[in-house]
């Protein structure tokens, strides 16, 4: 079985995923879309979509009958607008992170989705690394034994200006960086009871910075930290009763964990763009997800159990929560 692609965007993370695809002997891109003829032109140039479908508007993209699943690749404040264009239109639907701006605007997702009996999952690809894959087996196997706290962060400086300082573009850390950390606690401890934050909204109206505290009902807590103005670790450290578990920087996409437990430590090296024992190639990883998503689609199922749709709709809902926390409004 092969899946037919399209890609709404043309931004970095669209040509990763492009490249991630072209990894994978049963997807095929056939399509991509930017609001820019220009832009859609130079990436179907770049990867041999044919002429004839690279569309100047998501419109167009949306009426080609012949995709089979969309990747949208759009900034955030459109993610509800481009996912609800595509699933209306009869195609499935991987959306980048973050899924969208608010839980609300995620479940209007989600429903349509599902009254449409069309595959939609969010495109959080640490999720299918094997550094990931790695770390949840060694929870199934008690290798620590009860987790009780997860502390992680994910922050650089950036320069201002550009999508990251726009209100009306969903921009800030939390949703951009902060999303990593949040998604790992959640993989980990699931929905927390509480949420608190605190937070720096700049002067672009955005969250520069920001520290969000979870409690869960078992006791255990998390910590997750994001920023755009200071270098943070990048790290995580995954701490249970009988040892923890270290993600090294970048720990989003990391290339190798490290466990210490019962008097031993032990490092797996798991590069993130490696297959098993194949070279690296292009892709940085991103062809994990496609992959997953392909075996749920094969198997007949509608969404992942690695990144469930409700799953997804908790995130946004501690996500929701740390914002009105710090008193962080989009327009």
């Amino acid at each position: 079985m092969s899946f037919r692609w399209g890609i709404a965007g043309t931004g970095s993370i669209a040509h990763g995923f492009a490249d991630a695809l072209g990894r994978l002997p049963d997807a095929h891109l056939v399509a991509v879309a930017s609001r820019s003829r220009e832009k859609a032109e130079e990436f179907g140039e770049k990867y041999a979509v044919p002429a004839d479908r690279r569309y100047a508007s998501y419109e167009d993209l949306a009426a080609d009958d012949t995709v089979d699943l969309v990747y949208v690749a759009s900034p955030q404040s459109h993610h509800r607008e481009h996912t609800l264009l595509f699933l209306n239109s009869g195609h499935g639907v991987l959306c980048e992170k973050p899924f969208a701006l608010d839980a609300a605007q995620a479940a209007d997702m989600i429903a349509v989705a599902r009254e449409r009996g069309l595959f939609l999952m969010e495109a959080m690809w640490s999720r299918f690394l094997p550094a990931y894959v790695k770390l949840r087996e060694l929870i199934a196997e008690n290798a620590i034994g009860t987790v009780l706290s997860v502390d992680a962060d994910f922050g650089f400086p950036f320069p201002p200006g550009g999508r990251l300082f726009d209100p009306a573009l969903g921009g800030g850390s939390l949703l951009d960086l902060g999303v990593y950390p949040v998604s790992l606690a959640s993989m980990l401890l699931g929905e927390p009871a509480r949420v608190t934050a605190t937070g720096l909204i700049g002067t672009a109206g955005v969250d520069d910075q920001i520290a969000v505290l979870s409690g869960y009902t078992n006791g255990a807590f998390s910590v997750a930290r994001s920023s755009l103005r200071t270098q943070l670790a990048c790290t995580a450290r995954i701490a249970g009763t009988e040892g923890h578990i270290e993600l090294p920087f970048l720990m989003h996409c990391p290339d190798s964990l490290t466990l210490q437990a019962k008097g031993t430590t032990e490092t797996f090296t798991l590069p993130a763009a490696r297959d098993g024992d194949a070279p690296e190639t292009a892709g940085g990883g991103l062809h994990h997800q496609v992959r997953h998503l392909h075996a749920r689609l094969t198997a007949g199922h509608l969404e992942s159990d690695v990144i469930p749709l409700d799953e997804t709709l908790s995130i946004m809902r501690t996500l929701d929560t740390a914002r009105a926390e710090i008193g962080l409004v989009f327009p």
